[in-house]
């Protein structure tokens, strides 16, 4: 469907949303069944200023959105989440982060999606699974 986007045609995609552009967010690769971004480090992130850990919203966004894009390929499109379910295995700390985000599986209607979030060291800090709306927009 979409298995010619490249790397850049993918960024402007995802770019093309305002909250996106305030997350920093850059393609760092896109595969048949997934996608890298990484998300430039905000000082808005911060929830806790004595120990400068990120807001878990964020880190639910970054999931939320690394598993959407994910079907990119797919779809040539974001897809509407339906259901989303995320883990938090440590607290992110100031500092770029990287989120994976990779399709389970893929039907007509509805997709299943996971994605990581790593610290710039490759600490995994959280994970979550998805259920995505990939039926064509009406």
């Amino acid at each position: 469907m979409s298995s010619d986007l490249t790397i850049d045609d993918v960024q402007a995609l995802v770019t093309r949303a305002p909250f996106h552009r305030w997350l920093g967010l850059t393609v760092t690769a896109v595969h048949d069944d997934g996608i890298e971004l990484t998300a430039k480090w905000r000082e808005d992130w911060v929830v806790n200023t004595e120990h400068g850990y990120t807001h878990g919203g964020v880190l639910a966004a970054l999931i939320d959105l690394a598993a959407d894009w994910a079907m990119v390929k797919q779809t040539g499109r974001g897809v509407p989440t339906v259901d989303l379910r995320v883990d938090y295995h440590r607290p992110a700390r100031r500092g770029d982060l990287n989120a994976r985000g990779k399709v389970i599986r893929s039907g007509r209607q509805f997709a299943t999606a996971e994605a990581q979030i790593f610290d710039a060291e490759g600490k995994l800090l959280a994970s979550g699974r998805g259920t995505y709306l990939t039926a064509p927009p009406l």
